[in-house]
């Protein structure tokens, strides 16, 4: 059978002794799946008694989408009298002993580390649309490529395939590569339509007639946008954050202290000014002690004359000593949303605080009435992504607002969203004078 030039060059990292982790696609027919399916149909057949894994996010999705493209291209090749199904088992023995075992990767709360997965041993792993599992799932799967390696002479290899999405393989594969600071074990390969010479012009018609988010992601392969519906930020609006010179603080507007302290000391501790609506200047700190963050905090105090009743710092965890020993104030995740009588915006409408200012904070973004000054692409890039993540947990059921939690977004992106949380706090002195309690 004869290989498209991407798929050819997906090939030859697929043999080589360095690479161990690749992803190819990137934009909807360029041949991703019926690539990893005729590289488990080789490897079965080359390698006897060898052990592959076929995944996917859900196991139903796998087996009529991915599954049937394992049918189509056995048959093309004429081998489909050399292997069995057992569709109870979910898996595809060979007459020379090689087998493909397939894999439901969906992250389920009740099994975090997927220890599922624990007693598994592969020779290698095909996941297709792989930025449908998260990035824990990746890491553990090729954890468990180690069978028949030394007998074979065999590189462990995980191939993944892909269509854009604003998450983890986005981070580590599409902007490592295109910064140049992919890890020297990964690669990534564009496939878009049109390196297909095999799909039908009505194929491509229909790509080019979808609406202008699906178009940019699906026929030309833009990873800038996202289609989530859950998501709150537009993506102009995120660059719009950046570009802040329509935001202007006026003179009666006063300095503010936003805080995400890092928790038990694995996170960084992340310091925003505000004036106004503008942040002016963001600070950040690695693994540090309470007395250590709050002597900076202090320092930036003095250095912006902000007081402590406009300081805030999250106080779930570490953050309480923090709280306690400068005498700010404290923002508790999970307690009950602050009531906005003009707004008519309450408790009845969000889980907890925490998503009422992030929603809040989320719809300011994009009416682009709150900005930020920063010419550091990197913290540009990291925050970017963040905001990217806030989504609607449950965008179809009525009740009241709730976010994908801090821990999937970190599963989803691989790192604690810290800059997220010191900029959604600052919603919170916009509610409190509302509040006569305050």
């Amino acid at each position: 059978m004869k290989l498209l030039p991407k798929q050819e060059n997906a090939v030859y990292y697929l043999k080589d002794k360095t690479t161990t982790e690749l992803v190819f696609g990137g934009a909807a027919g360029g041949a991703k799946s019926s690539l990893g399916c005729l590289w488990l149909i080789e490897n079965s057949q080359s390698y006897p008694g060898t052990r592959w894994l076929m995944g996917r996010s859900k196991l139903k999705t796998l087996k009529e989408t991915t599954l049937n493209t394992f049918f189509e291209m056995s048959t093309k090749l004429g081998v489909n009298d050399e292997w069995n199904y057992n569709a109870m088992t979910g898996v595809i023995k060979w007459t020379n002993g090689s087998e493909i075992i397939l894999k439901d990767l969906f992250f389920y709360p009740s099994d975090p580390n997927f220890d599922s997965l624990g007693s598994l041993e592969i020779s290698g792993a095909f996941i297709d649309e792989c930025n449908q599992i998260n990035f824990k799932a990746w890491q553990v799967v090729k954890s468990r490529i180690r069978y028949k390696l030394t007998e074979y002479d065999l590189t462990p290899k995980i191939l993944g395939t892909c269509n854009p999405s604003k998450n983890w393989v986005y981070k580590y594969f599409f902007r490592a590569k295109k910064t140049k600071d992919i890890a020297p074990f990964r690669k990534f390969i564009q496939s878009l339509p049109k390196d297909n010479p095999f799909l039908p012009d009505s194929y491509i018609e229909s790509l080019s007639q979808l609406d202008d988010i699906s178009r940019e992601r699906l026929l030309n392969g833009n990873w800038e946008f996202d289609n989530d519906k859950s998501a709150i930020i537009s993506y102009n609006a995120i660059m719009d954050y950046w570009n802040a010179k329509h935001i202007v603080a006026g003179p009666g507007d006063e300095n503010h202290l936003t805080i995400d302290v890092a928790r038990k000391g694995k996170d960084k501790t992340v310091f925003r000014v505000w004036k106004g609506w503008l942040c002016v200047k963001r600070y950040e700190m690695a693994i540090s002690t309470i007395p250590q963050i709050v002597e900076k905090a202090q320092k930036i105090q003095a250095a912006f004359k902000i007081t402590n009743s406009n300081t805030i710092a999250d106080e779930d965890g570490v953050g309480g000593g923090v709280v306690d020993v400068l005498r700010c104030k404290g923002f508790i995740n999970n307690s009950k949303p602050l009531y906005d009588a003009a707004a008519k915006d309450g408790d009845i409408n969000y889980s907890n605080l925490k998503n009422q200012c992030s929603i809040r904070m989320a719809k300011r973004i994009n009416a682009k009435t709150v900005g930020e000054t920063c010419n550091d692409n990197s913290v540009i890039e990291l925050t970017s992504e963040e905001m990217e993540q806030i989504k609607y947990a449950e965008i179809d059921k009525d009740g009241k607002a709730a976010l994908v939690t801090k821990d999937k977004i970190k599963a989803l992106i691989g790192r604690s969203p810290d800059d997220w949380d010191s900029i959604m706090m600052r919603e919170w002195f916009s509610l409190r004078v509302k509040y006569e309690s305050f």
